[in-house]
C-alpha cells in the first residue's frame, strides 16, 4: 500500500510541475537573433575599405586623395541586381523575426528578404530567370549558437554571411563575404550591431 501512494504521489508532482510549466510557458521562447539593431560604427569595419581592400586584391587600383576626406558609402549604389551586396554591408538597421524554419531581415527603405534554415531549396523554371531578370535569393543553416547564410544575389554572385550574437544577448557580429560577379576578390567586412 505504501508502494502505491509514493507511486501516486510521484505521479502528481510530475502532473502538477508539468501542469505549471504548460500554464506559465505558454508563449515560445524568442530567438535571440529577434529584434532590432542599430550598427555601431565604432566596432563595425569600414565597407569602403573593405571594397578598396578587394580592388587591390584582384590587381585594380584605388584613386588616394591626400587632403580631402573620402565621403562615406562611395561604392554605395551599384546595379539593381547588385542591391543585396548594399543591404547588408552598408545599411545601418536590421530587423530580424524567425518563426521556424523561415528568417524575415528587414533593411532600410522597406527592403527585406526572407529565408529558410530547413535544408530547402530553390525551384526555379526555365522562364523565371528572363522573365523577372532573377531574383536574390538565400538559404540559412544552424551550427550551435551561429546562424550561417549564403545569398545568390541577381548578378549571379555570392554572400556568405555569419550572425552571432554576443555580450549577453545585446550585440550582433555579421561577417560577410561579399562576392559580385564583376569582382576578381572577394569583399570582406565585419558588422557589429547594438540591439534597440
Amino acid at each position: 500500500m505504501k508502494i502505491a501512494t509514493f507511486t501516486q504521489a510521484l505521479s502528481l508532482s510530475v502532473l502538477m510541475t508539468c501542469s505549471a510549466a504548460l500554464s506559465f510557458g505558454q508563449e515560445a521562447p524568442v530567438h535571440p537573433l529577434v529584434g532590432n539593431w542599430l550598427i555601431n560604427e565604432e566596432l563595425s569595419e569600414d565597407t569602403d575599405e573593405a571594397v578598396e581592400a578587394a580592388i587591390i586584391k584582384a590587381g585594380g587600383k584605388v584613386a588616394r586623395s591626400w587632403f580631402k576626406k573620402k565621403e562615406k558609402g562611395r561604392y554605395r549604389g551599384g546595379p539593381e541586381e547588385q542591391e543585396l551586396y548594399d543591404r547588408i554591408s552598408y545599411d545601418n538597421i536590421l530587423r530580424i523575426d524567425y518563426t521556424k524554419p523561415e528568417f524575415w531581415f528587414g533593411y532600410a527603405d522597406g527592403y527585406q528578404r526572407v529565408f529558410h534554415t530547413d535544408g530547402r531549396t530553390r525551384t526555379v523554371g526555365a522562364s523565371d530567370h528572363y522573365a523577372n531578370g532573377g531574383k536574390d535569393f538565400s538559404i540559412g543553416q544552424w551550427e550551435g549558437d551561429v546562424l550561417y547564410v549564403e545569398g545568390r544575389p541577381r548578378d549571379g554572385g555570392f554572400t556568405l554571411e555569419t550572425y552571432t550574437v554576443e555580450a549577453n544577448g545585446k550585440r550582433l557580429r555579421a561577417e560577410l563575404e561579399l562576392k559580385p560577379a564583376n569582382f576578381g576578390a572577394a569583399v570582406k567586412v565585419v558588422r557589429i550591431y547594438d540591439r534597440q
